[in-house]
Order: C-alpha cells, then sequence, then structure tokens
C-alpha cells in the first residue's frame, strides 16, 4: 500500500482530558489507516473513544501525543490558520443533525458555508447553484435551501448534514453515530443513501457506530474500539464470522438473530462488571477485568496487535482462534 493510497492516518494517537478526578486516557496509543475509496468501520461501547479519535482526525480535539496526518501531511501541530484549508480535505457529520444545524440559517446557508469558507464558487449565484445540486444528490428539493432546520424532519436533517460535508469536496468524511438518533426506516434510507454516493462520487468514510449490524452493512474493514485502544482490526466477514478478541465475541454475541431456532440455541458471552475508569484503566491488557478467559499474564503484559488472519489482528495474548500469536 503505497502514501496515495492513504487518506488519512493516526499514528499512536492518544487524546488525554484533564478533570477533577484525575487524566481521562479517552485514546490511548490508537493507529489507524485509512484506505482511499473504503469505509472503514470503528466501533465500541459508549466511552470507548471512537468519537474522540474522529474528532481528532479534524482537529476538533488537539492530541496528547501522537500524529494525525491527512492527504499525506502531518497536521498534528497546525495553527488555527492553517487548519482551515486542511479542513477541505476531511468533513464530519454529527450524530446530532438538529444540533449540528443553526436554527437561525437556512438550509442553504448552512450548506454553503463550506463554499464560502474555501473559496469554491465565487458567486452568491454560484453558490445557490452548487447549493441546489448538493440537495439533489442527497434527495431533497431545492426549495429546502430556503427552510430553517426545525422545518425538516430528522431524516431531512440528517441529509442536509450529509450536504454540507459534500460541499467541501473533501477526501474522507467522518461519520459520527449518522443514524443513531434517527428511527430505524429512516436509519435504511440513509445508510443506503450513504452507500450510493460512495459508489457514485467515489467517497472514502469512517463510520463511526456502537450498531454492529449498521457497521457490518457500511464496512470493507473494521476497528473493535475498548477504552481508549483498538482491540481488534479486519474484514468484515472475518470480524463477525471468526472473531479473535474476546471483547469483539461478547459484542457480537449480543446482537439477536432474526432465526428463532438460531437464538435459542446461541450461546451468549455474558461479560462481569462495567467498562473500568479511563481515568485509572487496568494493568496489562485492558479488557482483562471483565473477560471470560482472563489468566494470570494478562495483568503483567500490555498486548499489543498481532496478525490472527488474512488482514486480522488482534491485542489479545490468547485469541480465540488458539495459542498466542506472533507479531505481524
Amino acid at each position: 500500500m503505497t502514501a496515495a493510497d492513504l487518506v488519512a492516518e493516526l499514528d499512536e494517537l492518544a487524546v488525554h482530558f484533564p478533570t477533577p478526578a484525575g487524566l481521562v486516557r479517552a485514546v490511548d496509543g490508537v493507529s489507524l489507516a485509512v484506505r482511499r475509496g473504503e469505509t472503514l468501520g470503528l466501533v465500541g461501547e459508549s466511552g470507548s473513544g471512537k468519537s474522540t479519535a474522529g474528532l481528532a482526525l479534524l482537529r476538533l480535539v488537539d492530541p496528547t501525543a501522537g500524529r494525525v496526518r491527512v492527504a499525506g501531511a502531518d497536521v498534528t501541530g497546525l495553527s488555527r490558520r492553517r487548519l482551515r484549508g486542511m479542513r477541505r480535505h476531511v468533513a464530519m457529520v454529527f450524530q446530532d443533525p438538529q444540533a449540528s444545524l443553526d436554527p437561525r440559517r437556512t438550509v442553504g446557508d448552512s450548506i454553503a458555508e463550506p463554499l464560502t469558507v474555501h473559496r469554491l464558487a465565487g458567486s452568491a449565484v454560484a453558490r445557490r447553484a452548487r447549493v441546489a445540486e448538493l440537495l439533489d444528490l442527497v434527495g431533497l428539493r431545492a426549495d429546502t435551501a430556503d427552510r430553517h432546520p426545525h422545518e425538516l424532519s430528522g431524516g431531512q436533517r440528517q441529509r442536509v448534514g450529509v450536504a454540507r460535508a459534500l460541499a467541501g469536496e473533501p477526501d474522507l468524511i467522518v461519520l459520527d453515530e449518522p443514524i443513531a438518533s434517527l428511527d430505524l426506516s429512516v436509519q435504511a434510507q440513509i445508510m443506503n443513501l450513504l452507500r450510493h454516493l460512495q459508489s457514485d462520487l467515489g467517497l472514502t468514510y469512517l463510520f463511526i457506530a456502537h450498531d454492529l449490524a449498521a457497521v457490518e452493512h457500511m464496512s470493507d474493514r473494521i476497528a473493535v474500539m475498548y477504552l481508549g485502544r483498538i482491540v481488534e482490526t479486519g474484514p468484515p466477514e472475518r470480524i463477525y464470522r471468526r472473531p479473535a478478541h474476546p471483547y469483539t465475541a461478547a459484542l457480537l454475541s449480543a446482537v439477536p438473530v432474526a432465526d428463532p431456532p438460531v437464538e435459542r440455541e446461541r450461546r451468549r458471552t455474558m461479560l462481569s462488571g462495567d467498562i473500568p475508569s479511563p481515568v485509572d484503566p487496568p494493568s496489562g491488557c485492558r479488557f482483562r477485568t471483565r473477560c471470560p478467559q482472563a489468566r494470570a499474564a494478562c495483568a503483567e503484559t500490555d498486548p499489543a496487535l498481532v496478525e490472527v488472519g488474512p488482514d486480522q489482528h488482534a491485542a489479545c495474548l490468547f485469541p480465540l482462534d488458539g495459542g498466542a500469536a506472533e507479531p505481524a
């Protein structure tokens, strides 16, 4: 894989937040590479750090350590002025479309803002024409530009958020729980829209979600996060059918199957306790306090990601397919 194949990279990224209780290690040594034209799914429980990792890609939060690279350039230490230019390359669609749109501005003004900031449309007439084109791309009528967010449904507002993200013609779109606040029927519509846009425009996505079914449907590769770390990566057909990390297996066992006889016979992996505090993570493997297969060595060694299958890596001393794997 060459540098031209990579749209964005996180290299040993750490994002820590000081609090009265101590230092919150929201992201703590994450390395990820997003390949051009793919959808990389980032999945984990609430509090795992996946949204913070997405915000760090846009430098909406500042890294404590590590590197962020976008379109081949190191953007870790860029000034606010230089960040403005970088953000043409990476756009974001947020979880709550109501909160991410200014209620005082029309839909057209919100979509046109990236065009103005990045000087992509020279005149008011050109901006309005481009806004109409973007609305059409996401399945909305041109006159939606004159309406305000409160006049739209949740699904329509999220389509507006997608149109705004497309305005700068970015190399990467970070989708942060883009369907979590929507009704089930609308979720399917938004996912289908995203896939069609990707096919038609050659888009690259980082798809952040806790919904495992949605991640499987959308993703070409998947990364699983737990307590600020990546614990497993791989293609969906490997992750969902032969998970190597016990945490991944536990997440998958909680997803219901739409076949009642199969569902009745399935064995669930029950995790004990709650996710530990990111202020004081466990020694060694961070999952060991909840892992049904933890051994004494798990308290002493912090496992690195190792190869356990074709394009599949897991951070586990004793992966589920048997034996300790060799470092890749």
